[in-house]
């Protein structure tokens, strides 16, 4: 068990600070769409591609995270419409 944390210590970090930037940037986009963002729903969703392809998301992860944007334009677009 040891020898293998010291072989394979240093990948095991590089998943964990890959894990934990994605976490913060999923944290300041949750924040930035809630502070008013000027971000289109197409930036949303390049970044969170983005996010994707460097491995910082999982496909599940960047799934839930492209539905949370793609029904919160859904919302807004009803709220727009006069009833």
């Amino acid at each position: 068990m040891l020898a293998y944390l010291i072989v394979r210590g240093r990948g095991m970090s590089g998943r964990a600070d890959r894990r934990a930037e994605a976490q913060r940037d999923k944290s300041q986009a949750e924040t930035a769409g809630t502070a008013g963002s000027s971000d289109t729903t197409a930036d949303q969703l390049a970044k969170l591609a983005d996010l994707r392809d460097r491995g910082a998301l999982s496909q599940q992860e960047f799934k839930q995270q492209k539905n949370k944007v793609l029904v919160g334009e859904a919302a807004e677009g009803l709220e727009a419409q006069p009833a």
